[in-house]
């Protein structure tokens, strides 16, 4: 990661382009973590793009793990994520109390069953930690410094999580028969 740290301390001094280099580096990754958690491509776009936005924003106070912002730009990602589809899920609800006329066709929206439906439904601090722990392979001490957490925190935390996704996975199974 030396180009992050070189490109980080331009970023530091305002350097727009390094902000770039760091995009161009980053983005497909952070788009697929981004991906996992959305169902629609666009708020996907729109999640990384907020939360490249938010590291240029707050660039003073990013905590970088061995002189990277992408571990911060993966949290920031989920956060984007999980907002995006808050509000996605209000404007359905808004639309669903509107009268449909008769004759219009009814707002399908997609199935949300599943692995990522259950990773979604987990608290955001076990998220957080399922994420950077277990889908981007960070260790339990890296998810800890990025999360700002003792690292017994994040392994009680993975524990619970990997609990809930069990239960809940052994339960979707039993209806699969």
């Amino acid at each position: 990661m030396d180009d992050d740290s070189s490109d980080w301390r331009r970023v530091l001094v305002d350097d727009e382009a390094a902000l770039g280099a760091l995009f161009d580096r980053h983005r497909t990754r952070l788009f697929a973590h981004a991906r996992r958690l959305l169902n629609d491509r666009e708020d996907a776009k729109d999640a990384v793009t907020i939360a490249f936005f938010e590291l240029w924003r707050h660039r003073r106070r990013v905590r970088l793990v061995d002189g990277s912002p992408l571990p911060w730009l993966l949290v920031t990602v989920g956060n984007a994520a999980r907002n995006l589809e808050r509000s996605r899920r209000r404007y359905r609800s808004l639309v669903a109390r509107v009268p449909v006329a008769h004759g219009a066709r009814e707002v399908v929206s997609s199935d949300e069953t599943g692995v990522l439906a259950a990773l979604k439904r987990l608290p955001a601090a076990e998220q957080h930690v399922v994420v950077l722990a277990i889908l981007e392979g960070y260790a339990e001490r890296e998810t800890a410094e990025i999360l700002g957490i003792p690292p017994g925190t994040v392994k009680s935390r993975l524990s619970r999580a990997k609990a809930k996704l069990r239960d809940e996975l052994t339960t979707m199974e039993e209806t699969w028969v």
